[in-house]
């Protein structure tokens, strides 16, 4: 067991370099790191969709609207990540960048598709090139293409997909599986909102409280982001029942 570790030890010195077996072991690490990150969660509705994020504050001193895990990328489209942040501001900042280029030279906003794969393009680069790390973030992006409420995800390899409702990050397993017993096509952005927030708690638990959340939705009729604000997340918090206390009582 011990030399076959150490022949493994060998494969993860370099990005562009496979194990035996097929891997890529770098860009597993990074996949870790994704697990490891807040948790942030999107979801479809059919009059919109949201992003909704955990920001992990956890010093008290910190001043909570300071940190922020949704970004703007144009009106019509956010993104909110899970891993190393730092990693996914360069990916925004790129994406903002890209947008406001496309607004400028065609007086009209650029498609999700075109913001989803040149971020992806990047991410891939620096899986096959020497010198360069993966990126240690996965990014949700959410917006409105044309009338239709789209959300995208990607990961470190540089692949994504579309999804109906998904999320990134530390409790990722537990919050999809809700998603997949309680998510409703025809779910307005108040219910999913209401759901997203219920997985929070959920997987939070006792840590859950208002100030780690950050949440954005993007209304199909409007078509441009808001943020919501604590006063309407305690609203919706509030209006959840504690499953596990109900559950307590049943058995009692």
């Amino acid at each position: 067991m011990q030399p076959l570790q150490h022949q493994m030890m060998g494969y993860d010195r370099a990005i562009t370099m496979f194990s035996p077996d097929g891997r890529l072991l770098q860009v597993e690490y990074a996949k870790k790191t994704v697990r490891q990150g807040s948790l942030a969660i999107g979801i479809t509705c059919s009059d919109g969709v949201l992003l909704v994020a955990d920001k992990r504050i956890m010093d008290t001193l910190i001043v909570p609207e300071s940190v922020e895990k949704i970004w703007q990328i144009d009106n019509h489209m956010i993104a909110s990540a899970s891993g190393i942040i730092s990693d996914a501001r360069v990916l925004i900042d790129r994406a903002q960048l890209k947008a406001q280029q496309h607004r400028v030279t065609y007086d009209a906003e650029i498609d999700m598709i075109s913001i989803v794969r040149d971020m992806c393009d990047l991410m891939q680069m620096t899986t096959q090139s020497g010198g360069l790390r993966p990126f240690g973030v996965s990014i949700l992006i959410a917006g409105i293409d044309g009338r239709t409420p789209k959300l995208f995800e990607t990961d470190p390899t540089g692949i994504y997909f579309q999804y109906k409702a998904t999320a990134i990050g530390e409790g990722e397993t537990e919050v999809e599986e809700i998603l997949k017993k309680e998510y409703r096509e025809d779910m307005t952005l108040d219910d999913g909102l209401k759901l997203a927030v219920k997985a929070l708690k959920r997987v939070l638990a006792q840590n859950f409280s208002i100030e780690r959340v950050d949440a954005m939705v993007i209304p199909t009729a409007e078509k441009r982001f808001m943020k919501i604000d604590k006063a309407k997340l305690e609203k919706v918090s509030s209006g959840i029942k504690d499953e596990k206390k109900d559950d307590k009582k049943q058995v009692k």
